[in-house]
């Protein structure tokens, strides 16, 4: 894919392959969006949801919902639009407080055209928050799910740690058997050392999930996303994923990973006292890497961070235009840009 020259924007699109014959091919976006703190306005007695932060506003709470709402609505519209001239087929979601939060995204009228769909469950996240999977039903037809759960132990006390489940899908991708693995992996509280234990595990339930996959078929087409917490040069991701930086090095049942080189020049989805983390990544399984274009392929991975979505002025300028700051709402939408990747197949 390397001397492919675009020559047109559509749902198909043209190219011309190492000056050679043009090539019409299909394209499809599959992305990843860390929502950033999407509760509802109603406190959950089962949840410790009054510790997030649109509970901490007083007045006008349903006025910034809806703003809220309708913001994570646009970026999720805009994704992959300008090449595909659609939104994402699929894409993985996280921190989000439930299923009528998502909800409330897929019905904004930015979005409710696509038909989107939505695939939830609860998980015993000690924040409340959930992952999750939104899809275009005419485009992708989920054959089964399931939710998978994170047992953690906090090394010093031995007392049970509550986190994110991780979330399988497969289904067909307009006509096309896939799976994707949707993540928020433990995070960083308490520094990266302390808490490097629990995403080693989170990277080998992710890893056992990929294999059971593989186990009953090599040529598994797997999209595994989400919120590592880590970056792609980190122990979780490159020991325990093995994931590769080189398409050419990942063997049948490898794993590559787009983002590394991305990372490598100093490009990130978050930040943190002026230091760029590229914590939200999709990697894919060697099927996807393939050359014959007969079936989706791997095109091409990128990073969401068009100008509205980044910090204009201030102490955070230049970082994501997160919604939430000084206990208010910013009008911002996320501490976090969305990633994507881009799969093609010829049309005959």
């Amino acid at each position: 894919m390397k001397h492919l020259t675009l020559l047109l924007f559509t749902f198909y699109f043209s190219l011309l392959v190492n000056g050679q014959e043009k090539k019409t091919y299909k394209i499809h976006t599959v992305a990843f969006y860390n929502l950033e703190n999407l509760f509802d306005t109603i406190n959950d007695p089962n949840k410790f949801d009054e510790a997030s932060p649109i509970m901490e506003i007083k007045a006008n709470r349903k006025d910034v919902y809806s703003k809220k709402v309708k913001n994570m609505a646009r970026v999720i519209s805009e994704i992959g639009l300008d090449v595909t001239n659609n939104s994402p087929v699929i894409i993985g979601i996280s921190e989000v407080e439930n299923r009528t939060v998502l909800e409330d995204v897929i019905n904004d009228s930015l979005l409710i055209e696509k038909k989107y769909d939505i695939v939830h469950y609860s998980s015993p996240d000690l924040r409340g928050i959930d992952v999750a999977l939104l899809y275009q039903r005419e485009l992708f037809t989920p054959i089964s799910s399931s939710s998978h759960e994170l047992k953690l132990y906090d090394d010093a006390t031995k007392k049970r740690v509550y986190t994110r489940d991780q979330l399988l899908v497969s289904g067909n991708l307009d006509g096309e058997f896939v799976h994707v693995i949707v993540n928020h992996w433990p995070s960083r509280s308490g520094g990266q050392a302390r808490s490097n234990s629990k995403r080693i595990a989170a990277a080998k339930l992710t890893k056992r999930l990929v294999d059971s996959l593989q186990s009953i078929d090599p040529y598994a087409k797997v999209f595994i996303m989400g919120d590592l917490n880590d970056n792609p040069t980190d122990a979780s991701v490159k020991t325990i994923l093995k994931a590769q930086k080189n398409k050419k090095k990942v063997e049948l049942k490898g794993i590559y990973n787009p983002y590394e080189n991305v990372f490598k020049n100093g490009i990130g989805t978050t930040a943190y006292r002026d230091n760029w983390s590229l914590f939200d990544q999709i990697l894919l399984t060697k099927p996807l890497l393939e050359k014959d274009y007969s079936s989706f392929r791997f095109y091409k991975a990128g990073i969401f961070n068009k100008p509205y979505l980044i910090t204009k002025t201030g102490k955070y300028k230049g970082y994501p235009f997160r919604s939430w700051s000084s206990g208010g709402f910013s009008d911002g939408y996320s501490d976090h840009f969305p990633v994507y990747v881009y799969v093609i197949k010829t049309v005959e």
